[in-house]
């Protein structure tokens, strides 16, 4: 079961931009990640690799400051917002809230919720020039 402090400190590194590390220390070797109902990807080898591919695919994210996050027992629920800027230069946002179940100090499985109308919705055009 995870204290506050420990996914406390997931959410910090997540909101302090370092995503791909935030999957290297807080998850298991065998952890699973999951969108909505989409078939899962699973170990930690495959989390990195989709976390630093999406990366690439943008310009920039910038992770808000989480104000709502829940802990019961093996379980925490976080809303996230993200805003990104893609290759374009439109800045596009996603609200979700990720489900995870911890094993001791490290997530085991997380599956994130989000309405797939609104998702990534622009936010900002690209500028012209």
């Amino acid at each position: 079961m995870p204290d506050k402090s420990r996914v406390r400190a997931f959410i910090d590194t997540v909101v302090s931009g370092r995503h791909v590390e935030a999957v290297q220390n807080f998850y298991h070797d065998d952890a699973s990640m999951q969108e909505n109902l989409q078939p899962a990807r699973r170990g930690l080898t495959a989390l990195v690799e989709h976390e630093i591919a999406s990366l690439q695919r943008i310009q920039s994210m910038h992770t808000h400051p989480v104000e709502t996050f829940l802990i019961d027992g093996d379980h925490a629920l976080i809303r996230w917002t993200f805003d990104i800027v893609d290759k374009a230069g439109a800045s596009r946002r996603l609200e979700e809230l990720a489900l995870q179940r911890w094993r001791g100090d490290r997530i085991a499985e997380e599956q994130f919720f989000y309405d797939t109308a609104t998702a990534w919705r622009p936010i900002e055009a690209a500028k012209a020039g």
